[in-house]
């Protein structure tokens, strides 16, 4: 008799992740700003980390599906890096990184970066595992959970593997429902 498991869902909070440090001067380029592949590999920290939490076991990174360098982050400033899972697939996690800068000296805190990363699951093998599904409970939350799904497919249509009309959230956020 074959074992069914039923997996409890989770919500993006057990998964959050926050990392903060201090951009120092080797990190930094001629400008005297954090290189950008250096704030790169600290997103990916903490996204690895959420997405380990959400699934419970070893991940890596499939792919960096978007970032956004919108604002340079200065010699000195404080980096916040906020990661959680927006959406769960089956042995998939879409992670949504929002990078804070924070002048040390006013306190100002403003959002300079984000980030879309994909991770999957493995187990003890190597393998790909199922992972649990994910229960938005924010209106923001909710917002990435949606967009997550048009991402996917949107990246899976350009890599061939779907075919354009199967592609439902595509079809109804451009032609509007059937």
């Amino acid at each position: 008799m074959r074992k069914i498991s039923c997996m409890q869902s989770k919500h993006p909070s057990e998964s959050r992740t926050v990392m903060t440090d201090i951009v120092l001067p080797g990190e930094t380029n001629i400008l005297k700003n954090l290189f950008g592949g250096e704030l790169l590999a600290r997103m990916d920290r903490a996204a690895s980390i959420a997405a380990g939490r959400h699934s419970e076991g070893i991940t890596v990174t499939a792919s960096v599906n978007h970032v956004a360098f919108t604002q340079a982050v200065p010699l000195g400033s404080v980096v916040t890096i906020e990661a959680a899972v927006s959406r769960a697939f089956s042995t998939s996690m879409e992670v949504f990184i929002d990078v804070w800068i924070e002048d040390r000296f006013s306190g100002k805190r403003s959002k300079a970066n984000e980030g879309i990363y994909t991770f999957v699951a493995l187990d003890d093998t190597g393998k790909p595992k199922k992972v649990p599904p994910l229960e938005p409970e924010t209106e923001l939350e909710k917002e990435r959970f949606e967009a997550a799904l048009r991402r996917k497919q949107l990246s899976l249509v350009l890599a061939g593997k779907m075919k354009p009309e199967e592609a439902t959230e595509l079809r109804a956020l451009f032609m509007g429902a059937p």
